[in-house]
């Protein structure tokens, strides 16, 4: 089973698909092989779409209290039909720091439902945490080591205290857009503990320490100078992300810089480029389900075993 932590906006979703049709081009370097896909079509809505007859998940809101910053943020969280408590078998989780996207733009609790109904995935549980405005979300998410530290020392703490979620990082995925895909990337490698698996999107990765300008792309720096982690990732960006970053780094070449770094140390790696894609929820939409079946999806698992 799995369990999804999101840091989100409001909870309202939208089912309309991205007016996109474009190919996606899939690198997976180590692999040799070139894949496409349309973005916009059927393949996206089978996922992004309400369905009549699939089983909606049940959601409710709460205020979590951050005990060293001394401040709160709203939460949602989202149990699978059928929630058991009690259940045997532990829930997996995967973490989403996505903010507002992922409840308007990215219907992620819709997606989750249709995997669910398709067999794709274990159950899974959503919680969601809305990190605020733009200068709260680069406070939380820009390579913080305080935030990480309260995702692990309160955050799952308290997720693992009222449901019943897997305490095993192989069981878990961490993800995110933009600098969310930063902050989990960020996240998970400073408690692989708890993190196993890391869906970035368009992962602000340009940034430096701590949210400074002073050490661009420092995150990949950290990944090349020290041990290799036990984690998989899979990244994926627009190829028409080219936009010079205010630190200097080319947004698109500072992932694909990650990527290089990552599968030189021998990490396990997925890395996409979409055709026609921009820094844009309408592109990411379509790229969140793959992400979770390669991750953590029952034919990953298989074919791992």
């Amino acid at each position: 089973m799995l369990v999804c932590l999101l840091l989100a906006g409001n909870l309202t979703a939208s089912s309309t698909p991205a007016a996109k049709n474009e190919p996606t081009t899939e690198h997976s370097p180590g692999l040799n092989h070139l894949e496409t896909q349309a973005v916009g079509t059927p393949v996206e809505q089978q996922w992004t779409e309400i369905k009549p007859g699939v089983s909606r998940g049940k959601l409710e809101t709460f205020t979590l209290t951050d005990k060293v910053a001394a401040k709160t943020r709203q939460s949602w969280v989202y149990t699978p039909p059928n929630y058991n408590p009690k259940s045997t078998v532990p829930y997996k989780m995967l973490m989403c720091f996505t903010g507002a996207y992922s409840t308007n733009e990215i219907p992620l609790a819709t997606i989750l439902d249709n995997l669910l109904a398709a067999d794709e995935i274990w159950p899974t549980i959503a919680v969601m945490i809305d990190s605020g405005d733009a200068r709260a979300s680069a406070a939380d998410l820009d390579n913080h080591a305080s935030f990480a530290d309260y995702v692990a020392k309160e955050l799952v703490p308290w997720v693992r205290a009222n449901w019943r979620v897997s305490t095993d990082p192989h069981d878990s995925i961490i993800t995110g857009c933009s600098r969310g895909g930063l902050g989990a990337t960020y996240v998970a490698r400073k408690h692989a503990e708890l993190f196993g698996n890391v869906l970035s999107q368009s992962g602000a990765f340009w940034r430096g320490n701590e949210g400074g300008f002073d050490e661009p792309e420092w995150l990949t720096q950290q990944f090349k100078n020290s041990p290799k982690l036990d984690l998989r990732i899979y990244i994926v960006v627009g190829a028409l992300e080219t936009i010079r970053t205010p630190a200097g780094p080319i947004f698109i070449e500072a992932n694909q810089r990650l990527r290089d770094a990552l599968l030189a140390k021998g990490y396990d790696v997925r890395y996409l480029e979409v055709s026609g894609a921009r820094h844009d929820p309408a592109d990411w939409r379509s790229q969140v389900a793959d992400g979770i079946i390669y991750l953590a999806g029952k034919r990953a698992q298989r074919l791992k075993h």
